[in-house]
């Protein structure tokens, strides 16, 4: 087990495991914009990980790697299904709110 892999299972702040798939974007993962947007889906607990609500290019990686490449995400391993967090920088405080869904 890599020195890595044997630290996240030590701390893992997450219910998910370190592996769980989630969505996110191409400048997230090629490290070109930083994570300002996060949603914890109400019908199937996914995660998505984005720069706005509606950032194009999507990709799917494991929760360990976005939490490697933010560590302030950590601060949002108990946000609940059916609520959202958004900051206006990478620097800047979580704020959490529930989705509101339009009908």
């Amino acid at each position: 087990m890599s020195e890595r892999r044997r630290m996240t299972m030590e701390i893992w702040p997450f219910p998910d495991a370190p592996n769980t798939m989630v969505f996110t974007t191409r400048d997230i993962v090629e490290g070109n914009a930083g994570i300002l947007f996060v949603t914890h889906d109400q019908d199937d607990g996914a995660w998505q990980f984005r720069t706005a609500p509606k950032a194009a290019g999507g990709r799917i990686v494991s929760l360990e790697e976005v939490v490697f490449s933010d560590p302030s995400l950590s601060e949002l391993a108990d946000l609940p299904t059916g609520w959202r967090a958004v900051r206006d920088s990478v620097s800047s405080p979580w704020s959490r709110e529930p989705i509101m869904f339009a009908v």
